[in-house]
């Protein structure tokens, strides 16, 4: 990660001045929540996504600082709703903001964020890229509504579950990836190659997601292991076992997404590895990192294009 990092660090330092400064409101408690939020960090993954994209189509300009901003206001916006819905009580290894500051200020400051970050699109005057965020604002949101609709629901399919990640999760790396293209006034088959390597980097980087949910460190991921299982969500490693474990563990299973019983979590573990739905699940992600990495073929070669291709490889192998 670091690698591609240091080749974007003077405007990645940018974009973290605009997100302090785009932050700023008279009302105290939106200072307050902000503040924790800014504080308690992140990988600045879509920023650095958009910058990267940028780069490789030649841009030379400073706006993809504020849209590296946006979209990271985009996701903040979303994360915070998504703990509220989720009961989270922790991320980054510390306690959410609904957990800090209560569920009403998190959903508020999440609509101030969302609502701020529409303001500075429209301050970049591009109407294409205004198109690009709204659309991928509006997947988002419906991609939430459908991870809702299959909570507690043992009987979701991959497919079903893999339109979920495409939207709620890789949606916001295609449109991030597309607007480095979009910026740069690039051409129509570099956009689209930008946007599906997007679109499979981020469907790799939620396929991990899933796999350390069961298998990582709490205190490296900074959330509770068992997460997913708590909250009755069908993710891609129990979708697979629920197809492929033994017979009576089938039915435990079924139970466990039913309930949300996290207190069975080792049990699931087991029926998890003894029919190797984690290593399903990683692999599937590797097969999507691959899809992302052939996407590029259309773009020139340049210290850009390896960057991204190494943020492929970086999506599968982390453990965090």
């Amino acid at each position: 990660m670091e690698t591609f990092r240091r080749l974007i660090q003077e405007d990645l330092e940018a974009v973290e001045t605009v997100i302090r400064d785009r932050l700023a409101s008279d009302v105290p408690l939106i200072r307050q929540v902000a503040a924790y939020l800014v504080s308690g960090g992140g990988k600045r993954l879509r920023p650095a996504l958009v910058l990267l994209a940028a780069g490789a189509c030649g841009y030379k300009g400073v706006a993809h600082r504020e849209i590296g901003a946006v979209v990271e206001f985009i996701h903040t916006a979303t994360l915070l709703h998504d703990d509220v819905v989720d009961e989270s009580s922790l991320r980054r290894g510390r306690a959410t903001a609904n957990e800090r500051f209560g569920n009403a200020a998190s959903v508020l400051v999440g609509d101030f964020i969302y609502s701020r970050a529409f303001q500075m699109m429209v301050g970049v005057r591009d109407l294409r890229v205004l198109e690009v965020l709204a659309d991928a604002t509006n997947v988002i949101a419906e991609g939430e509504v459908l991870q809702l609709l299959g909570v507690r629901n043992p009987d979701l399919t991959e497919t079903e579950y893999l339109r979920v990640v495409r939207s709620k999760t890789a949606k916001l790396f295609e449109a991030s990836a597309r607007l480095g293209a979009v910026l740069a006034g690039d051409t129509e088959v570099r956009e689209r190659a930008l946007a599906a390597y997007g679109m499979h980097l981020g469907t790799a980087f939620q396929l991990i997601d899933d796999v350390l949910d069961y298998s990582g460190d709490r205190a490296s991921i900074g959330k509770n292991l068992g997460d997913d299982l708590a909250e009755g969500k069908s993710t891609l490693p129990l979708i697979h076992a629920l197809a492929n474990a033994r017979v009576d563990e089938r039915a435990m299973l079924r139970q466990v997404i039913e309930e949300g019983a996290v207190d069975r979590f080792d049990q699931v573990l087991g029926a998890l590895e003894r029919c190797g739905a984690l290593d399903y699940a990683r692999e599937q992600a590797i097969g999507e990192a691959a899809l992302a990495r052939a996407a590029l073929a259309p773009l020139a070669d340049s210290k850009f294009r390896d960057s991204l291709i190494d943020f492929a490889a970086f999506a599968v192998g982390r453990e965090v």
